[in-house]
C-alpha cells in the first residue's frame, strides 16, 4: 500500500500506526467526482487489511472537509459503475474497518461530506463548520448514506428538519445535540484527532476493535434496512424534472461557498 495511489487523495502512514486521509481537491471545497469515490471505497479496504494501521483520521485539503458530490461529475458516462451500489459499498467499507476512524472536520461538510463525517466512529470539528445534507436542494433524495446516519445521530423529528429543508446545522449545535463529539480551537482539529487516533492505537486493540464492532452491529441495521431504499429513491428523483432547476441553483450556492460567500 505505500507506494499506491488514489485519485483525490493524501495517505500519510505514521511509526504510531496511525495514517492519515486527506481529501485532496481543495480548489472545490473537496467534491467528490466518481475516481475519488471509487478511491475512497478501496482505500478503506486496503487499511482494514493492513495491519500496522491501528487509527485512521479523516480530513480535508484546504479551508473545506467536503462539499459533497461533484455536481460537474454527476452526468459523466460511468460506464459499469452503479452510483446506487458505488455508495452501499463506501458506506460498507467505512462500517467494516476494524479500526478506530476519526474524523478531523476543518471546514464545511455537505452532503456526502457530511455523510463521510458522521459515519466515523469519533468526529471533532473545529469553530465556524456547519453540516448539513443538501440532497433536496438539488432535487434528489438523500440516497447516500444520510438518510440513516442523521437520524440515529439527531432523532428522527429534528433529522426530517435537516433533511428535508436543507439546512445547517453549526458544529457548536451539532456537540450540543450530540451528533458530534467536540468542538476544539481553530486550527487544531487535525492535530487533536491525530493525538486521540494515538491514543486509541496505543490501548488494547482487540477490545477496541471489537467495542467497536459491537456498537456498528446498531448502525449496520439501519443501513441494511433504508440504504438500498433511500439509494433507489435518489435515482428515480435524479431523473425528475424539478432535478435541472435545482442543480443550478444548488452550483450557484456552490460557488458562493468557494469564493468565501455563505
Amino acid at each position: 500500500m505505500t507506494d499506491k495511489t488514489y485519485s483525490g487523495l493524501l495517505v500519510e502512514k505514521r511509526a504510531s500506526g496511525v495514517a492519515i486521509i486527506t481529501l485532496n481537491r481543495p480548489e472545490i471545497l473537496n467534491a467528490i467526482d466518481w475516481p475519488m469515490h471509487s478511491a475512497l471505497e478501496e482505500l478503506f479496504v486496503d487499511l482494514d487489511n493492513d495491519r500496522a494501521v491501528k487509527a485512521v483520521v479523516l480530513t480535508g485539503a484546504g479551508r473545506g472537509f467536503c462539499s459533497g458530490g461533484d455536481q460537474n461529475a454527476l452526468d459523466d458516462d460511468l460506464g459499469p459503475i452503479s452510483p446506487t451500489r458505488s455508495g452501499r459499498h463506501l458506506i460498507r467499507n467505512m462500517l467494516e474497518l476494524e479500526c478506530p476512524l476519526i474524523a478531523a472536520v476543518n471546514g464545511v461538510a455537505v452532503g456526502l461530506g457530511a455523510t463521510l463525517a458522521l459515519f466515523c466512529d469519533v468526529v471533532f470539528a473545529q469553530p465556524g463548520v456547519r453540516f448539513a445534507d443538501t440532497h433536496v436542494t438539488a432535487g434528489v433524495v438523500a440516497g447516500d448514506g444520510g438518510a440513516v446516519i442523521w437520524p440515529l445521530l439527531l432523532g428522527p423529528v429534528r433529522a426530517k428538519h435537516y433533511l428535508m429543508t436543507g439546512d445547517f446545522i453549526s458544529a457548536e449545535d451539532a456537540a450540543a445535540a450530540g451528533m458530534i463529539n467536540k468542538v476544539v480551537p481553530e486550527g487544531t482539529v487535525v492535530e487533536h484527532a491525530v493525538r486521540y487516533a494515538e491514543m486509541l492505537a496505543s490501548g488494547p486493540r482487540d477490545a477496541i476493535v471489537w467495542t467497536k464492532y459491537a456498537v456498528n452491529k446498531l448502525i449496520k441495521e439501519q443501513v441494511h434496512l433504508n440504504l438500498d431504499t433511500a439509494g433507489a429513491l435518489e435515482m428515480l428523483t435524479f431523473h425528475s424534472p424539478e432535478r435541472k432547476e435545482a442543480v443550478a441553483a444548488f452550483r450557484e450556492k456552490r460557488k458562493r461557498f468557494a469564493e468565501g460567500g455563505n
